[in-house]
């Protein structure tokens, strides 16, 4: 059972959860957001640890495929994101959370999208050092 504000989750007992790994100052950065943020974005990434994909998750364009996704809240007249990776089958990789602080437009700013690629790599070289590990 997973508790998410004023609502509880019950899940299969038998339902294998995707592990979360953190990149970087990523779960840091989450936990300065208002709760209300903390709890939406929460919500979607265990939504991706089930293999799901929660409605606010959206393809974030410039990296090839589906893979890379981006939560977008906007709460009190700011907007939040969350950027993770699920390219992996066995886990799911947070690798970018930030307040958006341009207010030209939704696109992402180029300093966050070349953040996001080089913590991409980091997540690449972490998973397959982690599966070389097991083996």
């Amino acid at each position: 059972m997973t508790a998410y504000g004023a609502f509880t989750i019950i899940h299969d007992v038998g339902e294998q959860l995707k592990p979360i790994t953190w990149i970087a100052s990523s779960q840091k950065d989450l936990r300065s957001f208002p709760e209300e943020v903390r709890v939406n974005m929460g919500f979607a990434l265990y939504v991706a640890q089930t293999g799901g994909k929660h409605d606010a998750a959206k393809v974030l364009k410039g990296f090839g495929s589906a893979g890379v996704l981006e939560v977008v809240n906007d709460f009190d007249g700011d907007t939040f994101r969350a950027v993770y990776t699920i390219r992996f089958d066995d886990a799911v990789y947070v690798l970018h959370v930030f307040q958006k602080k341009s207010k030209r437009g939704a696109e992402t700013p180029q300093k966050d999208v070349e953040l996001i690629k080089s913590r991409l790599k980091l997540a690449e070289q972490q998973h397959r050092a982690a599966k070389e590990s097991k083996s």
